[in-house]
């Protein structure tokens, strides 16, 4: 009778499983959505680290770390595919990515520091509008009258929150907007290289080149504790990717990117918890006309290109 019992159990699915099962066999369109808020919600602990360790440790030497774990994580993947996929004829474009990507991240990683994470957050969403408009220097994109529309909604939400004359313009506004204008340009590069090059390669090549050099003028031994938390600024940094990356696979990118604006709502909680930061209106506001224009962007980008686009992130 005992041994009866038992049988039930024998054949219990551990509750891991079972659950990643039950994950698979949502639709697409619903695994998407949730890996896209999963990723805002890393990328918000992912600033809130950098906030807390910036209080000790140089941007620099974070950005240093962060780079060092992502390419710890990204080995295996590596591995597994080949080294043949890291064979590229454009090195010197790859550097040049990785020294402008790098120079982005150190924008933001400074601005953590100095201004709430809300309004870092919003004017997060400004990358795409500088995208569009390195695209047309660049690339000599021609826009027209919709995208033309969109971007003066965007940079008008983009004043709305800076509001220079209004009140003094910090400098931490002003290294998000940089980060912004880099990780723009970078999208450019990157769109380049994809014409010859692999997703691996490019992800690759974009680690190991973000300025891990720059380390060392402010260099300071963590702490065991410190160095911990380091390792979680990279192993959430790299997950922020790859889940936007696997939800962009998922489901269309019209629908995930009104998910985006919950990084905001993410960052207000997070900041006002966490830091006692409570978002003025007009970040609130500017944010979402930002938003909104960027969004349009993006997915008119996508549609002219036939081609899945990347959603905007708050500098992960």
């Amino acid at each position: 009778m005992g041994a009866a019992e038992s049988r039930p159990a024998l054949t219990e699915k551990p509750p891991l499983r079972a659950t990643l099962r039950w994950i698979s066999e949502l639709p697409g369109t619903l695994r998407g959505i949730g890996l896209i808020l999963l990723a805002g919600m890393l990328g918000t602990a992912m600033m809130v680290l950098v906030r807390l360790l910036g209080a000790d440790l140089h941007p620099f030497e974070i950005n240093f770390f962060r780079t060092v774990f992502s390419l710890l994580m990204l080995t295996p993947v590596i591995l597994r595919h080949g080294l043949r996929h890291l064979r590229t004829p454009r090195l010197g474009l790859h550097a040049l990515r990785g020294l402008i990507s790098g120079c982005a991240q150190l924008c933001f990683f400074m601005a953590l520091v100095m201004i709430p994470l809300a309004q870092i957050s919003a004017l997060s969403f400004t990358a795409p509008l500088f995208t569009t408009v390195t695209a047309v220097i660049v690339l000599g994109e021609v826009i027209r009258v919709r995208r033309i529309t969109a971007l003066a909604v965007g940079f008008a939400g983009t004043w709305l929150i800076l509001r220079p004359g209004v009140v003094a313009v910090e400098l931490g506004s002003i290294l998000a907007l940089l980060g912004s204008l880099g990780w723009g340009v970078s999208m450019i590069i990157v769109k380049i290289l994809s014409r010859t090059d692999s997703a691996i390669s490019i992800t690759f090549y974009g680690a190991l080149f973000i300025s891990p050099i720059a380390a060392i003028p402010f260099w300071q031994t963590p702490t065991l504790v410190e160095l911990a938390w380091l390792a979680a600024i990279g192993v959430f940094a790299t997950l922020v990717h790859l889940c936007t990356n696997q939800a962009i696979k998922e489901a269309d990118l019209t629908v995930l990117l009104p998910f985006n604006f919950v990084n905001l709502i993410w960052a207000a909680i997070v900041g006002y918890l966490v830091f006692a930061e409570a978002p003025s209106i007009w970040t609130w506001i500017g944010g979402a006309l930002i938003f909104v224009a960027s969004t349009y962007l993006a997915i008119r980008e996508s549609r002219l290109s036939g081609a899945p686009g990347a959603a905007p992130s708050a500098g992960a």
